[in-house]
């Protein structure tokens, strides 16, 4: 009868042991791995230092004012150093015109995307490749003034509305969208498209059923980094929009305050000349009033990174096999 001998072949080491013996026997490399660590820690840590003291900065001085009467009046009637007034005028013109500048900037930016990902080629994507690089880096200011000439030409001078501020805010999102999208469609395996194709789809549903739909996550994301690059801007809007203390509703007449707006004003305003002796008057409170309304945009746009994260999630597709 014959036995069998058990294998004695050894397992491969773990990774972290090579690593580990590769070190010991090779001071030069530990030294180097020492010093990669180093510099990779402190380059994190230095990139959190700004981030928590912003953070940090807009809490400490929010939070005072921060509460539901601060969201839910407006500056009308409010004057001098009264303890009253709130941001709910301009929570209502930063929505509303930021919501509308995204449903002009996200089809556009998205068929402009495919385009170039699916269908471009030639001069054709090459200009539009390149107006879109141009775009990007146009200052906001240019942004604004071209939304009021625009509209100036059709309605005469002095315009200012909700959607002329719209106008301006999606030239600066176009090619945020354009270059988010294009890179998003581009991560796409060309396997699909073939798969797809070779099963007889016409390319249009190719691009709608499987590009689109394999893609949204990232497009999604996307879309949501070009609306936190626009809804904090200010001169555009102090252009196209203007100042405004009462709540208006209508995108499409008169004007309207945002949250940029309202805190820039608080803050030129400064502090308020107080009587001696009246305790009614805060001289501090146009900047506790631009804090608050600072925080509360950055809770804005916190919210609308968590609901863009949450929808992406739920459309992104399980599994690609």
């Amino acid at each position: 009868m014959t036995t069998t001998t058990p294998s004695t072949t050894p397992s491969p080491a773990p990774a972290s042991d090579l690593r580990t013996l590769l070190e010991t026997h090779d001071p030069r490399r530990r030294r180097t791995d020492v010093l990669m660590r180093v510099l990779i820690t402190g380059a994190f840590v230095l990139a959190m230092v700004p981030l928590v003291s912003v953070a940090w900065t807009v809490l400490s001085n929010g939070l005072e004012r921060f509460n539901l009467d601060f969201l839910q009046y407006s500056m009308r009637g409010v004057y001098g150093g009264m303890d009253a007034g709130g941001i709910y005028h301009a929570i209502v013109g930063t929505v509303e015109i930021t919501l509308f500048a995204t449903l002009i900037s996200v089809p556009i930016g998205l068929l402009a995307a495919v385009y170039l990902v699916e269908y471009g080629s030639g001069a054709l994507a090459r200009a539009v490749t390149f107006f879109v690089d141009v775009m990007t880096g146009i200052p906001s200011i240019v942004a604004g003034l071209f939304a009021y000439a625009l509209f100036a030409v059709v309605l005469g001078p002095g315009v200012k509305m909700g959607v002329v501020g719209s106008v301006a805010l999606s030239v600066l999102m176009i090619p945020v969208v354009v270059r988010s999208c294009e890179e998003m469609l581009r991560l796409v395996p060309n396997e699909l498209r073939e798969a797809a194709l070779a099963l007889g789809v016409p390319k249009w549903l190719v691009v709608v059923k499987v590009v689109l739909r394999t893609a949204v996550a990232g497009i999604g994301t996307g879309i949501m980094l070009a609306i936190a690059r626009v809804i904090g801007e200010t001169a555009p809007l102090l252009i196209t929009v203007g100042v405004v203390d009462s709540i208006n509703f209508n995108l499409f007449d008169g004007r309207m305050m945002t949250l940029p707006v309202y805190v820039y004003r608080q803050f030129q305003q400064g502090l308020v000349p107080c009587t001696p002796g009246d305790t009614a008057c805060i001289p501090t409170v146009n900047y506790d009033r631009a804090w608050a309304a600072a925080l509360t945009l950055i809770l804005i746009v916190m919210l609308l990174n968590l609901i863009g994260r949450l929808i992406t999630r739920f459309f992104a597709p399980k599994n690609l096999g």
